[in-house]
């Protein structure tokens, strides 16, 4: 899609500067600033705070792919919630992830990748379907995880989402 839009714009730029001299110069600038536009990360904080604190960015948007830092079940200030309750640790991981995706003009329908980190297989198995409320027109691929420990003991559940965003 990117190759197809830029030969588009170089085409319309050449027609409308065939007599110019400096045409080379001009389209190696435009074609510049295309892809550097397309190609420049920009990084979205959900808790600026908490999140300058433990050194990462929620997420970072470059050109149509959006990488998502692993959502937990946290308030404002970097406490974890819903102790204990893994199912709505998993909530409160999607309602996070809705807002960054919001903040990119994205829906789940967009997320083509999904790593759950659990600290409880079968707990998690047991509240997994409630994926299906999440992803109404298809689910993405991904990795469903055990693991030992997550960064805060009282979290059980973190989710990572990969995101390709449509022109």
């Amino acid at each position: 899609m990117k190759k197809t839009f830029l030969i588009v714009i170089l085409s319309l730029f050449l027609f409308g500067c065939n007599q110019n001299p400096n045409k080379e110069a001009r389209i190696q600038k435009l074609e510049k600033e295309i892809v550097d536009k397309a190609e420049t990360p920009e990084y979205f904080l959900l808790r600026p705070e908490v999140e300058k604190a433990y050194g990462y960015s929620h997420a970072v948007k470059i050109g149509n792919n959006i990488k998502v830092s692993g959502a937990v079940s946290m308030d404002n200030e970097g406490n974890p919630t819903a102790i204990g309750d893994l199912g709505q640790q998993m909530k409160n991981c999607y309602a996070d992830l809705e807002k960054i995706l919001n903040h990119y003009g994205c829906t789940f329908d967009d997320v083509v990748v999904e790593n759950i980190f659990t600290t409880n297989m079968p707990l998690f198995l047991e509240n997994a379907e409630y994926r299906t409320t999440i992803y109404k027109n298809h689910f993405p691929t991904g990795s469903w995880l055990g693991v030992k420990e997550l960064a805060i003991p009282e979290f059980m559940i973190e989710i990572e989402l990969e995101v390709h965003k449509a022109e």
